[in-house]
Protein backbone atom coordinates (compact mmCIF):
# COMPACT_ATOMS: atom_id res chain seq x y z
CA UNK A 1 0.00 0.00 0.00
CA UNK A 2 1.65 3.88 -1.03
CA UNK A 3 2.09 6.07 1.39
CA UNK A 4 -1.02 7.69 -0.28
CA UNK A 5 -3.30 4.64 0.09
CA UNK A 6 -2.55 4.86 4.17
CA UNK A 7 -3.30 8.62 4.61
CA UNK A 8 -6.50 8.29 3.36
CA UNK A 9 -6.98 4.67 4.85
CA UNK A 10 -11.13 5.48 5.91
CA UNK A 11 -11.52 6.48 2.04
CA UNK A 12 -9.62 3.03 1.11
CA UNK A 13 -11.76 1.32 3.83
CA UNK A 14 -15.41 3.04 2.40
CA UNK A 15 -14.29 2.35 -1.13
CA UNK A 16 -13.93 -1.46 -0.03
CA UNK A 17 -16.89 -1.61 1.31
CA UNK A 18 -18.82 0.17 -1.58
CA UNK A 19 -17.90 -2.51 -3.81
CA UNK A 20 -18.93 -5.44 -2.12
CA UNK A 21 -21.68 -3.85 -1.16
CA UNK A 22 -22.64 -3.56 -4.62
CA UNK A 23 -21.41 -6.96 -5.72
CA UNK A 24 -23.85 -9.74 -6.46
CA UNK A 25 -21.29 -12.91 -6.78
CA UNK A 26 -20.34 -12.78 -10.71
CA UNK A 27 -20.97 -8.81 -11.25
CA UNK A 28 -21.17 -5.74 -9.50
CA UNK A 29 -24.51 -3.07 -9.96
CA UNK A 30 -23.28 0.65 -10.27
CA UNK A 31 -25.60 0.82 -7.62
CA UNK A 32 -28.31 -0.45 -5.64
CA UNK A 33 -32.14 1.09 -7.12
CA UNK A 34 -30.80 3.64 -9.61
CA UNK A 35 -28.55 0.84 -11.99
CA UNK A 36 -29.84 -2.79 -10.51
CA UNK A 37 -28.38 -4.67 -13.25
CA UNK A 38 -24.97 -4.66 -15.29
CA UNK A 39 -23.39 -1.92 -17.25
CA UNK A 40 -21.02 -2.88 -19.90
CA UNK A 41 -18.09 0.04 -19.75
CA UNK A 42 -19.06 0.48 -15.30
CA UNK A 43 -18.28 -3.20 -15.18
CA UNK A 44 -15.20 -3.13 -16.95
CA UNK A 45 -13.62 0.03 -14.92
CA UNK A 46 -15.09 -1.88 -12.01
CA UNK A 47 -12.51 -4.91 -12.41
CA UNK A 48 -9.51 -2.67 -12.25
CA UNK A 49 -11.16 -1.92 -8.45
CA UNK A 50 -11.90 -4.80 -7.65
CA UNK A 51 -8.15 -6.39 -8.47
CA UNK A 52 -6.96 -4.52 -5.27
CA UNK A 53 -9.17 -6.70 -3.36
CA UNK A 54 -9.63 -9.82 -5.10
CA UNK A 55 -7.66 -10.47 -8.32
CA UNK A 56 -10.09 -13.59 -8.77
CA UNK A 57 -13.62 -11.47 -8.51
CA UNK A 58 -11.73 -8.92 -11.29
CA UNK A 59 -11.48 -11.34 -13.80
CA UNK A 60 -14.64 -12.64 -12.95
CA UNK A 61 -16.43 -9.45 -13.48
CA UNK A 62 -14.88 -9.05 -17.51
CA UNK A 63 -16.55 -12.90 -18.11
CA UNK A 64 -19.64 -12.98 -17.25
CA UNK A 65 -19.88 -9.49 -19.14
CA UNK A 66 -18.74 -11.43 -22.31
CA UNK A 67 -20.74 -14.66 -21.70
CA UNK A 68 -23.24 -12.50 -23.37
CA UNK A 69 -21.82 -10.93 -26.51
CA UNK A 70 -23.48 -11.54 -29.11
CA UNK A 71 -23.00 -13.78 -32.03
CA UNK A 72 -21.78 -10.93 -34.04
CA UNK A 73 -19.74 -9.67 -31.79
CA UNK A 74 -21.89 -6.65 -30.15
CA UNK A 75 -21.13 -6.61 -26.29
CA UNK A 76 -24.58 -4.98 -25.06
CA UNK A 77 -24.53 -2.18 -22.78
CA UNK A 78 -26.62 -3.70 -20.21
CA UNK A 79 -27.36 -7.78 -18.53
CA UNK A 80 -30.62 -8.05 -17.35
CA UNK A 81 -29.43 -10.72 -15.06
CA UNK A 82 -32.56 -11.06 -12.67
CA UNK A 83 -35.74 -9.29 -13.26
CA UNK A 84 -36.16 -5.37 -11.04
CA UNK A 85 -39.25 -3.57 -11.76
CA UNK A 86 -37.29 -0.72 -10.80
CA UNK A 87 -35.67 0.37 -14.00
CA UNK A 88 -37.05 1.76 -17.24
CA UNK A 89 -36.13 0.43 -19.99
CA UNK A 90 -36.62 -3.74 -19.16
CA UNK A 91 -36.10 -6.49 -21.05
CA UNK A 92 -39.91 -5.64 -22.19
CA UNK A 93 -39.03 -2.56 -24.12
CA UNK A 94 -35.76 -3.88 -25.38
CA UNK A 95 -36.75 -7.46 -26.58
CA UNK A 96 -33.88 -8.28 -27.79
CA UNK A 97 -34.70 -12.35 -28.06
CA UNK A 98 -31.13 -12.93 -25.76
CA UNK A 99 -31.71 -16.32 -23.23
CA UNK A 100 -30.43 -13.70 -20.50
CA UNK A 101 -32.19 -10.49 -21.69
CA UNK A 102 -29.49 -7.70 -22.50
CA UNK A 103 -30.21 -4.18 -24.41
CA UNK A 104 -29.89 -3.58 -28.25
CA UNK A 105 -26.98 -1.28 -28.33
CA UNK A 106 -23.23 -1.41 -26.85
CA UNK A 107 -21.08 1.07 -24.49
CA UNK A 108 -18.03 2.82 -24.64
CA UNK A 109 -15.18 -0.72 -25.38
CA UNK A 110 -12.58 -0.29 -22.34
CA UNK A 111 -12.46 -3.90 -21.94
CA UNK A 112 -9.23 -4.45 -23.76
CA UNK A 113 -7.40 -1.57 -21.47
CA UNK A 114 -8.68 -3.20 -18.60
CA UNK A 115 -7.44 -6.75 -19.35
CA UNK A 116 -4.03 -4.95 -20.39
CA UNK A 117 -4.26 -3.48 -16.76
CA UNK A 118 -4.35 -6.77 -14.81
CA UNK A 119 -2.54 -8.92 -17.31
CA UNK A 120 0.32 -6.08 -16.30
CA UNK A 121 -0.99 -6.32 -12.33
CA UNK A 122 -1.33 -9.68 -12.10
CA UNK A 123 0.13 -11.49 -8.81
CA UNK A 124 -0.96 -14.92 -10.49
CA UNK A 125 0.34 -14.91 -13.41
CA UNK A 126 -0.46 -17.98 -14.84
CA UNK A 127 -3.90 -17.39 -13.97
CA UNK A 128 -4.13 -14.06 -15.38
CA UNK A 129 -2.67 -15.23 -18.77
CA UNK A 130 -5.16 -18.51 -19.44
CA UNK A 131 -8.08 -15.70 -18.88
CA UNK A 132 -6.55 -12.76 -20.41
CA UNK A 133 -6.40 -15.75 -23.82
CA UNK A 134 -9.94 -16.74 -23.37
CA UNK A 135 -11.28 -12.88 -23.18
CA UNK A 136 -8.60 -12.15 -25.99
CA UNK A 137 -10.29 -13.41 -29.42
CA UNK A 138 -14.00 -11.98 -27.82
CA UNK A 139 -12.70 -8.50 -27.66
CA UNK A 140 -11.21 -8.55 -30.94
CA UNK A 141 -14.07 -9.95 -32.31
CA UNK A 142 -15.86 -6.51 -30.68
CA UNK A 143 -13.55 -4.42 -31.67
CA UNK A 144 -14.31 -5.80 -35.45
CA UNK A 145 -17.99 -5.66 -34.77
CA UNK A 146 -17.42 -1.79 -34.51
CA UNK A 147 -15.97 -1.28 -37.83
CA UNK A 148 -17.74 -3.70 -39.95
CA UNK A 149 -21.39 -1.95 -38.40
CA UNK A 150 -20.89 1.53 -37.32
CA UNK A 151 -18.05 1.86 -39.97
CA UNK A 152 -19.65 0.72 -42.73
CA UNK A 153 -17.77 3.38 -45.35
CA UNK A 154 -14.42 2.14 -43.45
CA UNK A 155 -13.14 6.11 -42.41
CA UNK A 156 -11.48 4.11 -39.40
CA UNK A 157 -13.60 6.07 -36.76
CA UNK A 158 -16.83 4.54 -35.73
CA UNK A 159 -20.54 6.00 -34.86
CA UNK A 160 -22.38 5.96 -31.84
CA UNK A 161 -26.52 5.39 -33.20
CA UNK A 162 -28.03 6.02 -29.71
CA UNK A 163 -26.59 8.67 -26.82
CA UNK A 164 -26.89 5.99 -24.36
CA UNK A 165 -23.66 4.27 -26.68
CA UNK A 166 -21.29 7.44 -25.46
CA UNK A 167 -21.56 6.27 -21.92
CA UNK A 168 -22.10 10.38 -21.85
CA UNK A 169 -26.06 9.99 -22.12
CA UNK A 170 -27.30 13.83 -22.65
CA UNK A 171 -24.36 15.64 -23.58
CA UNK A 172 -25.27 18.88 -25.35
CA UNK A 173 -22.96 17.41 -28.06
CA UNK A 174 -25.84 15.28 -28.75
CA UNK A 175 -28.62 18.06 -28.88
CA UNK A 176 -28.75 19.09 -32.68
CA UNK A 177 -28.78 15.43 -33.71
CA UNK A 178 -31.10 14.16 -31.49
CA UNK A 179 -33.20 17.06 -32.12
CA UNK A 180 -33.81 15.22 -36.00
CA UNK A 181 -35.26 12.07 -34.17
CA UNK A 182 -39.39 11.84 -34.10
CA UNK A 183 -41.61 11.48 -30.77
CA UNK A 184 -44.45 10.42 -32.57
CA UNK A 185 -45.46 6.94 -31.91
CA UNK A 186 -43.60 6.21 -28.55
CA UNK A 187 -45.50 4.23 -26.54
CA UNK A 188 -46.75 5.26 -22.98
CA UNK A 189 -43.52 4.78 -20.37
CA UNK A 190 -43.34 5.53 -16.84
CA UNK A 191 -39.57 6.70 -15.90
CA UNK A 192 -38.09 4.58 -12.91
CA UNK A 193 -34.79 6.75 -12.83
CA UNK A 194 -36.30 10.06 -11.23
CA UNK A 195 -37.54 8.27 -8.28
CA UNK A 196 -33.63 7.33 -7.35
CA UNK A 197 -32.47 10.92 -7.88
CA UNK A 198 -33.14 14.63 -8.50
CA UNK A 199 -35.14 14.98 -11.66
CA UNK A 200 -33.05 18.21 -11.87
CA UNK A 201 -30.18 16.22 -12.23
CA UNK A 202 -31.35 13.91 -15.19
CA UNK A 203 -32.01 13.86 -19.08
CA UNK A 204 -35.00 16.21 -19.53
CA UNK A 205 -38.89 14.15 -20.54
CA UNK A 206 -38.07 15.36 -24.48
CA UNK A 207 -34.79 13.48 -24.23
CA UNK A 208 -36.35 10.41 -22.85
CA UNK A 209 -38.88 10.73 -25.71
CA UNK A 210 -36.16 10.25 -28.21
CA UNK A 211 -34.24 8.12 -26.25
CA UNK A 212 -37.30 5.42 -26.52
CA UNK A 213 -38.05 6.19 -29.87
CA UNK A 214 -34.96 5.26 -31.36
CA UNK A 215 -35.12 1.84 -29.25
CA UNK A 216 -38.44 1.10 -30.60
CA UNK A 217 -37.07 2.09 -34.10
CA UNK A 218 -34.22 -0.58 -33.50
CA UNK A 219 -36.54 -2.97 -32.36
CA UNK A 220 -38.46 -3.36 -34.76
CA UNK A 221 -35.74 -3.72 -37.47
CA UNK A 222 -35.34 -6.77 -35.39
CA UNK A 223 -32.17 -5.51 -34.30
CA UNK A 224 -29.89 -6.34 -36.84
CA UNK A 225 -26.37 -4.52 -36.66
CA UNK A 226 -26.37 -4.50 -39.95
CA UNK A 227 -28.82 -2.54 -40.83
CA UNK A 228 -28.76 0.05 -37.69
CA UNK A 229 -26.31 2.24 -38.64
CA UNK A 230 -27.87 3.82 -41.75
CA UNK A 231 -31.15 3.37 -40.68
CA UNK A 232 -30.47 5.58 -37.50
CA UNK A 233 -31.10 9.60 -37.54
CA UNK A 234 -28.48 10.17 -34.86
CA UNK A 235 -25.22 8.80 -35.95
CA UNK A 236 -22.50 11.06 -34.72
CA UNK A 237 -18.62 9.65 -34.23
CA UNK A 238 -17.83 10.71 -30.75
CA UNK A 239 -13.58 11.52 -30.11
CA UNK A 240 -14.30 10.55 -26.67
CA UNK A 241 -15.52 7.19 -27.67
CA UNK A 242 -13.55 6.52 -30.66
CA UNK A 243 -10.52 7.60 -28.33
CA UNK A 244 -11.66 4.84 -25.91
CA UNK A 245 -11.62 2.48 -28.46
CA UNK A 246 -8.27 3.45 -30.43
CA UNK A 247 -6.64 2.92 -26.23
CA UNK A 248 -8.13 -0.55 -25.91
CA UNK A 249 -6.98 -1.78 -29.35
CA UNK A 250 -3.20 -0.36 -28.81
CA UNK A 251 -4.08 -2.26 -25.50
CA UNK A 252 -5.17 -5.21 -27.52
CA UNK A 253 -2.60 -5.48 -29.64
CA UNK A 254 -0.06 -5.46 -26.45
CA UNK A 255 -1.84 -8.29 -24.99
CA UNK A 256 -1.87 -10.22 -28.20
CA UNK A 257 1.78 -9.95 -27.96
CA UNK A 258 2.14 -10.84 -24.67
CA UNK A 259 0.20 -14.25 -25.34
CA UNK A 260 1.15 -14.84 -28.72
CA UNK A 261 -1.33 -14.09 -30.91
CA UNK A 262 0.34 -12.33 -34.01
CA UNK A 263 -2.93 -12.18 -35.97
CA UNK A 264 -4.47 -9.91 -33.38
CA UNK A 265 -1.80 -7.84 -33.01
CA UNK A 266 -1.64 -6.81 -36.60
CA UNK A 267 -5.34 -6.10 -37.12
CA UNK A 268 -5.45 -4.30 -34.10
CA UNK A 269 -2.20 -2.34 -35.39
CA UNK A 270 -3.69 -1.51 -38.62
CA UNK A 271 -7.17 -0.44 -37.30
CA UNK A 272 -5.10 1.50 -34.48
CA UNK A 273 -3.58 3.35 -37.24
CA UNK A 274 -6.00 4.14 -39.53
CA UNK A 275 -7.79 5.53 -36.62
CA UNK A 276 -5.47 7.47 -35.47
CA UNK A 277 -5.27 9.23 -39.09
CA UNK A 278 -8.98 9.67 -38.80
CA UNK A 279 -9.11 11.30 -35.60
CA UNK A 280 -7.18 14.31 -37.23
CA UNK A 281 -10.72 15.20 -38.92
CA UNK A 282 -12.16 15.66 -35.90
CA UNK A 283 -9.67 18.63 -34.65
CA UNK A 284 -10.51 22.17 -34.82
CA UNK A 285 -8.24 24.45 -33.83
CA UNK A 286 -10.74 27.55 -33.14
CA UNK A 287 -11.78 25.04 -30.65
CA UNK A 288 -8.74 24.16 -28.97
CA UNK A 289 -9.68 20.49 -28.78
CA UNK A 290 -11.58 17.33 -30.53
CA UNK A 291 -15.09 17.60 -31.61
CA UNK A 292 -17.90 15.27 -32.92
CA UNK A 293 -18.69 14.82 -36.36
CA UNK A 294 -22.75 14.10 -37.28
CA UNK A 295 -22.59 12.00 -39.66
CA UNK A 296 -26.23 12.79 -41.37
CA UNK A 297 -25.53 16.54 -41.34
CA UNK A 298 -22.07 16.03 -42.41
CA UNK A 299 -20.56 18.95 -39.92
CA UNK A 300 -18.45 19.32 -36.99
CA UNK A 301 -20.50 19.79 -34.10
CA UNK A 302 -19.55 22.90 -32.09
CA UNK A 303 -19.61 21.34 -28.62
CA UNK A 304 -16.51 21.44 -26.38
CA UNK A 305 -17.74 19.00 -23.88
CA UNK A 306 -15.31 16.22 -22.28
CA UNK A 307 -15.82 14.53 -24.86
CA UNK A 308 -13.12 16.43 -27.34
CA UNK A 309 -10.71 15.98 -24.74
CA UNK A 310 -11.00 12.01 -23.78
CA UNK A 311 -8.42 11.42 -26.73
CA UNK A 312 -5.73 12.07 -24.43
CA UNK A 313 -6.51 8.88 -22.66
CA UNK A 314 -5.28 7.21 -26.42
CA UNK A 315 -2.04 7.65 -28.28
CA UNK A 316 -2.15 10.50 -30.17
CA UNK A 317 0.72 13.24 -31.07
CA UNK A 318 2.95 14.92 -28.52
CA UNK A 319 1.31 18.00 -30.03
CA UNK A 320 -2.30 16.91 -29.99
CA UNK A 321 -1.73 15.80 -25.98
CA UNK A 322 0.04 19.46 -25.09
CA UNK A 323 -3.05 21.42 -26.77
CA UNK A 324 -5.42 19.03 -24.66
CA UNK A 325 -3.26 20.22 -21.77
CA UNK A 326 -3.49 23.75 -22.29
CA UNK A 327 -7.56 23.03 -22.93
CA UNK A 328 -7.52 21.30 -19.47
CA UNK A 329 -5.68 24.23 -17.69
CA UNK A 330 -8.04 26.35 -18.93
CA UNK A 331 -10.92 25.05 -17.57
CA UNK A 332 -8.91 24.87 -14.41
CA UNK A 333 -9.91 28.62 -14.84
CA UNK A 334 -13.50 28.21 -14.41
CA UNK A 335 -14.69 25.88 -12.38
CA UNK A 336 -13.27 24.42 -8.63
CA UNK A 337 -12.90 20.88 -9.37
CA UNK A 338 -11.44 19.50 -12.80
CA UNK A 339 -12.78 18.02 -15.19
CA UNK A 340 -16.33 19.39 -15.78
CA UNK A 341 -17.99 17.59 -18.63
CA UNK A 342 -18.86 20.27 -20.22
CA UNK A 343 -17.26 23.66 -20.80
CA UNK A 344 -18.79 25.88 -17.79
CA UNK A 345 -17.87 29.79 -20.41
CA UNK A 346 -20.66 27.05 -22.73
CA UNK A 347 -24.67 27.95 -22.93
CA UNK A 348 -26.50 25.51 -21.71
CA UNK A 349 -23.88 24.12 -19.25
CA UNK A 350 -25.16 22.83 -15.61
CA UNK A 351 -23.27 21.75 -13.42
CA UNK A 352 -25.37 19.15 -11.56
CA UNK A 353 -27.47 17.72 -14.86
CA UNK A 354 -26.09 14.38 -16.33
CA UNK A 355 -23.33 14.89 -18.42
CA UNK A 356 -23.75 18.45 -19.06
CA UNK A 357 -21.12 20.04 -16.56
CA UNK A 358 -20.89 17.97 -13.51
CA UNK A 359 -17.48 15.84 -12.66
CA UNK A 360 -17.19 11.99 -13.44
CA UNK A 361 -14.59 10.20 -11.63
CA UNK A 362 -14.16 7.60 -14.22
CA UNK A 363 -13.33 10.37 -17.19
CA UNK A 364 -11.24 11.96 -14.82
CA UNK A 365 -9.02 8.75 -14.33
CA UNK A 366 -8.86 8.17 -18.30
CA UNK A 367 -7.78 11.63 -18.39
CA UNK A 368 -5.51 11.36 -15.71
CA UNK A 369 -3.73 8.17 -17.03
CA UNK A 370 -3.56 9.37 -19.90
CA UNK A 371 -1.64 13.11 -19.86
CA UNK A 372 0.80 11.26 -16.69
CA UNK A 373 1.70 9.06 -19.86
CA UNK A 374 2.54 12.05 -22.14
CA UNK A 375 4.47 13.95 -19.52
CA UNK A 376 1.54 15.87 -18.08
CA UNK A 377 2.30 14.56 -14.22
CA UNK A 378 1.61 18.11 -12.64
CA UNK A 379 -2.37 18.30 -14.54
CA UNK A 380 -2.25 14.61 -13.91
CA UNK A 381 -1.79 15.21 -9.96
CA UNK A 382 -4.12 18.38 -10.14
CA UNK A 383 -6.78 16.26 -11.69
CA UNK A 384 -6.25 13.01 -8.83
CA UNK A 385 -6.19 15.93 -6.00
CA UNK A 386 -9.64 17.23 -7.15
CA UNK A 387 -11.04 13.48 -7.47
CA UNK A 388 -9.89 12.97 -3.85
CA UNK A 389 -11.17 16.23 -2.70
CA UNK A 390 -14.59 15.62 -3.84
CA UNK A 391 -14.70 12.38 -2.33
CA UNK A 392 -13.84 13.97 1.23
CA UNK A 393 -16.24 16.31 0.39
CA UNK A 394 -19.23 14.55 -0.29
CA UNK A 395 -18.76 10.57 -0.40
CA UNK A 396 -18.85 8.13 -3.42
CA UNK A 397 -21.78 9.48 -5.40
CA UNK A 398 -22.29 8.94 -8.96
CA UNK A 399 -20.83 12.69 -10.00
CA UNK A 400 -20.55 15.98 -9.13
CA UNK A 401 -20.98 19.92 -9.34
CA UNK A 402 -17.52 21.01 -10.55
CA UNK A 403 -18.37 24.17 -9.14
CA UNK A 404 -19.41 23.56 -5.57
CA UNK A 405 -18.41 19.96 -5.44
CA UNK A 406 -22.09 19.09 -4.42
CA UNK A 407 -22.57 14.80 -5.04
CA UNK A 408 -25.31 14.46 -7.28
CA UNK A 409 -26.82 11.08 -9.23
CA UNK A 410 -26.91 7.47 -7.24
CA UNK A 411 -24.52 7.19 -4.32
CA UNK A 412 -22.64 4.59 -3.16
CA UNK A 413 -21.31 4.50 -6.64
CA UNK A 414 -19.58 1.23 -7.99
CA UNK A 415 -17.14 3.01 -10.13
CA UNK A 416 -16.41 5.99 -8.42
CA UNK A 417 -15.24 3.40 -5.59
CA UNK A 418 -13.54 1.31 -7.83
CA UNK A 419 -11.75 4.90 -9.39
CA UNK A 420 -10.66 6.07 -5.89
CA UNK A 421 -8.80 2.22 -5.35
CA UNK A 422 -6.62 3.03 -8.22
CA UNK A 423 -5.91 6.60 -7.34
CA UNK A 424 -4.97 5.72 -3.71
CA UNK A 425 -2.58 2.80 -5.53
CA UNK A 426 -0.68 5.51 -7.47
CA UNK A 427 0.32 2.55 -10.47
CA UNK A 428 0.74 2.84 -13.90
CA UNK A 429 1.56 6.29 -14.00
CA UNK A 430 -1.15 7.79 -12.52
CA UNK A 431 0.69 10.05 -9.44
CA UNK A 432 -0.57 9.16 -6.11
CA UNK A 433 -1.41 11.12 -3.00
CA UNK A 434 2.44 10.80 -1.61
CA UNK A 435 4.06 12.23 -5.00
CA UNK A 436 4.85 15.91 -5.09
Amino acid sequence: MTAAAELHGPTRARAAEILARNDLGHYTVPTHGLYPFQWNWDSCLSALGLAHLDEDRAWTEIETLFAHQWDDGMVPHIVFHRPDEGYFPGPDVWQTGRPVPTSGITQPPVAGFAVRRLLERTRDAEAARRRAAALLPAIDRWHEWFHACRDPEGTGLVAIIHPWESGRDNSADWDAALSRVPTEGVAPFERRDTRHADAAHRPTEAQYLRYIWLVQHFRALGWDNRRLHDASPFRVVDPGFNAILLRATADLAWVADALGAPEIARRSRDRLAAGLDAMERLWSDEAGQYLCHDRVAGTLVPSRSVGGLLPAFAPISGMRADALARRIEELAGRCRYLVPSHDPAAEGFDGKRYWRGPVWLIVNYMLADGLAAKGKARLARRIVDDSLALIDAGGFAEYYDPMTGEPCGGKEFTWTAAMVLEFLDGRDGIPSGDEA
